[in-house]
């Protein structure tokens, strides 16, 4: 069997909220907003592992993550995104890039992609810029507008990150749905 798995940090509750508080705000623009459950940053996407390899990946990521401490990431500013790209593909907010998260990110990617099980998958090898998305929008609608909201607005919210999280996202009709497979405790 094949499992959708990414790597994520699930946000505090309030966070979520205050995310999803901008649904209403902005509901003028053509867009599939997330739902407020289905909001997290993730980590690294790995797409599409089989049995064998994601008890590898569950395995590995815990050796990993062992060596490190709990670390503090701010949910910076709500935009649209990516930056200087029209029309944009989301609305998002940026999360700041700090060097624990950059090292955390790269160890569990390069300790995966090393992994034997994995020598099939390719790293995507895009930069990392760690952001949450709130909304994907609806390219054609959104360049028909006529009046498009400006977006930019600082939020400054800061939180602990005491865990990292194996998910698995089933896609269906009505959206994701995702669901934790392992929660990895720093």
């Amino acid at each position: 069997m094949l499992h959708r798995v990414f790597i994520a940090i699930n946000l505090p509750e309030k966070i979520k909220e205050k995310l999803f508080s901008f649904t209403k705000k902005y509901s003028s623009i053509p867009a599939k907003w997330v739902e407020k459950e289905n909001i997290h940053i993730t980590v690294l996407f790995l797409g599409k592992l089989d049995d064998n390899q994601l008890l590898k990946t569950i395995q590995s990521a815990k050796q990993v993550l062992k060596n490190y401490e709990p670390f503090l990431v701010e949910v910076e500013h709500l935009a649209y995104g990516p930056d200087n790209k029209f029309p944009p593909r989301l609305i998002w907010a940026e999360v700041n890039k700090s060097k624990e998260f950059s090292v955390l990110k790269n160890d569990i990617e390069n300790t995966l992609f090393n992994l034997p099980e994995y020598k099939y998958k390719i790293k995507e090898g895009k930069g990392f810029n760690p952001h949450i998305t709130i909304a994907r929008i609806q390219s054609f609608k959104f360049q028909r507008m006529i009046e498009r909201p400006e977006i930019e607005i600082s939020l400054n919210m800061p939180f602990k990150v005491n865990s990292i999280d194996i998910m698995e996202s089933v896609l269906t009709k009505k959206g994701p749905e995702y669901t934790i497979l392992e929660s990895i405790n720093l």
